[in-house]
Formats: structure tokens, sequence, C-alpha cells
């Protein structure tokens, strides 16, 4: 019975990822329009889709994918917070969810771009899900233990919103998704109504435009919202284009019983046979009486209303037509058309973007694309079908109408540059020759400055490696440029020193600057100078007691910079290490400590004391530190201590072991 249950559920599972989602609501592209003031009720979810969907998730190597899904679409109308609360009917469902900002973007881009993600939640648990003021990220990811809700996103004025909600639990139980506790507005609170009616062809079809989206169930198929003014015809019937594939509709066709005579009419609305006028996503209806004026006027051809501007190296031309034609009066090899002007490119082909047969659109494909500047006349013909154009009311465009348009050339943006080298910071000169119509430039130095001049002049804050990027465009085309270059003239004067010199030590000091050299002045402070990189072994006289140098080493380079280096030497009249034999640590201020005395070439060096009784009175690593006949803040009595040292001598390198005592006077 396992086995059964297993293999029903794999079943199901695989059936599940077979199927694609046909009905509406369970596609991008035919979302639910969602009214934020009412809660949206879905009482079965078809098992299909797991289409994968990118999202920040991603990133952790998980996959998510919109299974089982019903899409909602709405408008920001009042800039804030969104809130809302998706509340499964059987509570222990899982259910995930992700909001897309769309704004200027085809709905099926969801699929592709991650770009569009605004906020997600793919937790792992079942129960109530959604976005409020107890969430603390827009981000949840899948897995157990997840929170169920993220933080509000912030919702932008004016912008376009797509909602998946992702039924992750095989059933096709359903659930309620409520919009409410947010700032933001997604209701359209304008008063719904008809702004516009216009006559098709003979007059029998009146296409009426309404000023925002509404609900395809509130239109009575039979027409009986509407009423026309006169008695020559009657209204039969009424439909929405938009609803075949949809939700809403922003535009109606009333169709009458027969074609109207040349005049003015007018047309209204009422409450029809479904009880009422047409209703807005939020069910608020259109005042019943409104009236709209139309006139019928006779049928002319299309003609050609403009070319798109095309943009940079374009292989194809956007033709617009104010009426629609028919699709099927376009030659698909292009034929209708005719090319003419700077260069010898030919239209090779046409394609439409039809609805119900119609197209306000027609694309002209070029053989190549053009990349130079020029002026063009696109020339209506008769084409390999036998006609030019033909339009909704069945009236031919005649031959020899045109439309012309203009290119750009492209651009390039490789420039040059020269350097002027300098002692602190080097200045380099950059330069576009600005053909071909440039007039805008984006400069960006090494990431830190940037110039919008053609020719600007940038002073490098430092040496070494460095880039220069530009940006230009002539208004329609864009190209980018970038150099590297080495800024090698940094000059620093520098040189090692021993540090301290003893009695018969001579002194090597060796040059470590950095630049194009070319001059060296040394000055040792002994009374002798030097010229040459590498100089000559210096011997300090003997003295008395320990004296101070200071060293100086000025460097010139190629470009006539020059830079200064000082180091300080000492030089000590004794360097034999050696510890006292008796100290006298009385306050009388000499010999009142016991350390190893001319420890200057030491490393390492461990310096310890110890009583009588061998016990550890005092131990040091620092040079400095001396011992002041105290342990533990108790002054020690007068006697013999004994001390060790230990350390490695710097000239040797040798380890040096030795001990002793010394006498204590108090």
């Amino acid at each position: 019975m396992k086995n059964f249950v297993l293999l029903l559920f794999l079943f199901t599972a695989i059936y599940a990822r077979s199927q694609t989602c046909t009905n509406l609501g369970q596609n991008p592209g035919t979302a639910f329009p969602v009214c934020g003031s009412s809660v949206f009720q879905q009482n079965i979810v078809p098992i299909c889709g797991d289409r994968p969907i990118p999202t920040p998730c991603s990133s952790s190597g998980l996959s998510f994918q919109d299974k089982n899904p019903y899409w909602y679409k709405f408008t920001c109308f009042s800039a804030g917070t969104l809130a809302f609360v998706i509340t499964p009917s059987f509570l222990t469902d899982d259910y995930d969810w992700q909001l897309f900002d769309v704004t200027g973007h085809d709905p099926d881009e969801v699929y592709t771009n991650q770009n569009l993600f605004v906020a997600s939640n793919w937790s792992g648990e079942g129960g109530k899900t959604g976005a409020s003021s107890a969430g603390t990220s827009l981000t949840r990811c899948g897995g157990r233990g997840v929170p169920l809700f993220s933080s509000m996103p912030v919702l932008k004025e004016g912008h376009n919103y797509l909602l998946l909600v992702s039924h992750f639990t095989n059933s096709q139980v359903g659930y309620t998704l409520d919009f409410s506790g947010g700032t933001a507005s997604i209701t359209d609170m304008a008063a719904p109504k008809m702004i516009a009616a216009k006559a098709l062809c003979d007059g029998q079809r009146v296409s009426i435009k309404l000023n925002k989206k509404m609900k395809c169930t509130s239109l009575a198929a039979d027409g009986s919202d509407f009423i026309f003014s006169s008695s020559s015809a009657t209204v039969s019937s009424a439909a929405a284009a938009s609803c075949s594939a949809g939700f809403d509709m922003d535009s109606v066709i009333v169709t009458l019983s027969n074609p109207l005579p040349l005049g003015d009419y007018t047309i209204g609305i009422k409450n029809g046979t479904d009880g009422n006028t047409l209703l807005d996503n939020c069910d608020a209806s259109i005042q019943a009486g409104q009236t709209l004026s139309f006139t019928v006027v006779p049928s002319v051809p299309t003609t050609l209303d403009t070319i798109l501007t095309p943009g940079c190296a374009p292989d194809e031309v956007k033709l617009l037509v104010k009426d629609a034609i028919r699709c099927n009066s376009v030659a698909a090899d292009g034929s209708d058309f005719l090319l003419t002007g700077s260069s010898a490119v030919k239209i090779i082909g046409a394609s439409t973007s039809c609805t119900n047969g119609l197209s306000n659109i027609i694309t002209l494909q070029l053989s190549s694309p053009i990349y130079v500047q020029g002026n063009y006349r696109v020339t209506l013909q008769k084409g390999s079908d036998g006609n030019t154009l033909i339009n909704e009311c069945a009236k031919e465009t005649p031959e020899g109408v045109y439309e012309e348009f203009t290119t750009k050339d492209t651009v390039s943006a490789d420039f040059t540059y020269n350097i002027d080298f300098a002692c602190k910071a080097d200045t380099v000169a950059f330069f576009h020759n600005g053909n071909n119509g440039t007039n805008e430039w984006s400069w960006r130095f090494d990431n830190a400055g940037t110039s919008t001049l053609q020719n600007p002049v940038y002073t490098y804050p430092s040496f070494g490696k460095q880039e220069a990027q530009l940006t230009v465009s002539n208004g329609v085309c864009k190209d980018s440029a970038t150099a590297i270059f080495y800024l090698d003239n940094e000059l620093k004067a520098g040189f090692t020193t021993p540090g301290l010199l003893c009695p018969e030590d001579v002194g090597v000091f060796k040059d470590s600057s950095i630049g194009k050299i070319m001059q060296w002045s040394w000055d040792f402070g002994n009374g002798n100078t030097s010229g040459l990189k590498d100089p000559p072994a210096q011997t300090y006289p003997a003295t008395t007691a320990q004296k101070d140098y200071m060293l100086r080493l000025i460097v010139k380079d190629a470009y006539g910079c020059y830079d200064t280096a000082r180091q300080p030497l000492k030089v000590y009249n004794n360097c034999y290490i050696a510890v006292a034999t008796a100290f006298t640590p009385n306050g009388d201020g000499r010999n009142e400590y016991l350390y190893p005395i001319n420890a200057y070439k030491t490393r390492n060096l461990v310096f310890k004391v110890y009583n009588r009784f061998g016990q550890l009175l005092f131990e040091t690593t620092d040079i400095t530190r001396k011992w002041d006949g105290t342990f533990k803040g108790i002054r020690q009595a007068t006697g013999t201590y004994i001390w060790t040292l230990q350390y490695i001598h710097t000239d040797t390198g040798g380890l040096v072991r030795t001990k002793g005592t010394t006498v204590l006077i108090r």
C-alpha cells in the first residue's frame, strides 16, 4: 500500500510539472486585476505550471517555480507600503509569493529578469503568509523554520506591479487574498465613465473608449447596457476584444442592427439586463444616463501616419497608422513598400502586431543595418499580394503615399591623451574627435573624477596604473572606450641605515629610492658627502658619550624633480654588554637600577633576576625595562642576587648566554 501511495504521489508530481497553465489568471499576461478595497476569494487552484522564477534566493543554490500559480496585477495610485495576507482554506497548505515591478516591461519578463524583483516569501512552512509590519526582510527563502511574513515593500506611484501566488502544496483547495494594513493606495478612485465614441466604417459598429479598466463580467453581451438615440437602428450586441484573454477592458464595440446614414448621433449607457452599467475593478459603476456624441462620416483609406525614430544602426523600421489595417493585406515579403535614400538598403520583410486581425503597427525588416547618417523615404506600392494596405472598412490606401525618416551615424568613443609629467602630481589631457555628431561625453577617471567636457584635463592624485573611461553619444548611438596607462614618474627618496654604530663600526648606507633617478646627493653628517648611488662606508670619530647624527639623501629624477629623505644615526662610545656587580636603589638618583648595559646590538633578549632561594623576582625582554630592587611592590633586602642574560648578537647572529651576581646595597 505504501508503494502505491508513493507511486501515486510521484505520478501526481510529474503530472503537475507537465501541465501548461491555460486558465485566465494563471499566466502573467492574463493576471487578475486587483482592487485594494476588497478581499479576493480563490476557490480552486488548478494544478499546473512550475516555470522557474528568478529571485535573490537563487544565489543560495535553491530553485523556485510558479507552482500551481495565480497572478494578480495592480497599479500604485499613491506611494507607500504594501501589506497583504494570503489565508489558505486549509491552514496547513504551503503558499509562496513574489512581487514584481513590471513598469515598462512585458509581463513575461518575470521569468527572465531578476531586476523586476520587489519582495518575496518562499518559506517552507504552511499557514498564512504575506507582507506585514511584523516582517523583518523583503526576501524570505525556502526551508523549514523560515518566517511566513516578509516586511512591507514600498510601492512607487504610477508603477505597475504583478503578484505571484504559488501553491506549493499539490491540492486544488484555494485561499483568500486580502490587501489591507499598508499605506500605499492600489485603488483607482477616479469615477468610471465613457470618454469617447467613434463610428467604425459604415456606422454599424461604434467603438466606446472608457477612462479606466473595467470588468468584462459587467458587460451585457446583448448590448442592453447601451441605448441609441436614433430610430434608424437599435443596439443588438456589445463585446470587448480584450475580454477573450483577460478579465478587464478599456474599450467596447457596440454593434447596431444596421448601418447608419451619414450624420451625428448619440449613444448612452444604462442598467442592462445584468442589472448594472459597467463596473470598474472595485465595483464602482458608470452613472446611468451618461451620453456620448459621434459622427458617421464617409469611410476613407488609411494613411501612413508616422515612422518611429529609428535607434542606432537600425535593422528594422516601425510604421504607425492611425486607423487599423487588415493584417492579411500586408505582404510578408515587404513588397508593399519601397525604400529609397542615402544608402542602398532594401526592405526584405514586413510583419504586424495583430489583434482580431487588425494592426496599427507595421514593422519593416531591412536587408542590413544602417550605420551612417542619412535621409530615407518609405513609399507605398502594390505588393506581391496585388494590393497596398486595406483597412478595417475594406478601403485600400492609394499607391505613392510616403513617410520619411532620418538615421544617425554610429559613433566611436576611441580617444587619445597626452601626459604632462610633474613632480607632485601628473596632469593628463584627453582628446576626442567629436565625429559623427557626437554631442555627449561622459568621462570617468580611475573611478574617482568625472567630466562631461569633450576634451577634459585631469590631474591624477596618485602615481601608478591608471584607467580612463569614456562614453559618447549623438543622441541616438552610443559607444564606450577604456584606456589603461601608467604614471611611472613617482619620486621618493629613501635609504637604509644601521640606525646605530659602536666604536670602530663602519656605517653602510644603501639607496632605496623610487623613481627614474639620475642624481644622488648624500650628506653623512660627519663632514663627508657623496654623489654615488651606492656610497662608500662611513666612519665616525670616537666619543666619550653617545652622539646623534642626521643623515640626508637628495635625489633628482629625469624630469628635474627632487626629493629628500632624512634618518637619524646614533653613535655610541661603548657597546660592551655587561651587568653591574652592585646597585643602590636608595632614591639618590645614582645607580638606581639593575639592567644589561649597552645592550644595543641584541635581539630576543631575556634578562632575569633571582633571590638566593631561587625565586624569580624580575624578568624582561625589553632593554629599556630595569629592575628597581622591589618584588610585587616590596623593597628587597640588602644582599646578593643572581641574574641570567640571554640574547642573540645582531652582528654575529650568535646566541649568547651568561649569568652572574649583583649586590643590592641599601
